[in-house]
């Protein structure tokens, strides 16, 4: 199967709002998961931005993530976020590292 139809698939993540009957979502609008999709990528672009990174949604169905001179990757899900972006930067990427959240912290508060 070409990458394409793996994207179009529609495989869900965890973190994807569903609205399926017996599933329990805030999010029961399409406009609703779309605007959440959009602060998840929103929350981790704050992360990213420290190891010179931009997370952007691709059609709902997948992200694509770039560096600052346009090397990119997609993305299937946030689950592939911190490998890929390791293998973009070619340097690990800790995003529960003490120091970058205490920077995060101050830059808050700013």
């Amino acid at each position: 199967m070409c990458s394409l139809c793996g994207v179009l698939g529609g495989n869900e993540h965890w973190t994807d709002a569903a609205a399926r009957p017996g599933v329990f979502t805030r999010n029961d609008s399409r406009l609703d998961r779309r605007r959440e999709r959009a602060n998840r990528v929103a929350a981790a672009n704050r992360m990213l931005a420290a190891f010179g990174l931009v997370l952007s949604d691709w059609q709902g169905a997948s992200f694509v993530l770039s560096t600052k001179t346009g090397k990119s990757e997609i993305v299937e899900d946030l689950g592939h976020l911190w490998p890929a972006a390791e293998r973009l930067i070619g340097r690990p990427c800790d995003p529960l590292d003490p120091g970058l959240i205490a920077r995060m912290e101050v830059g808050r508060d700013a």
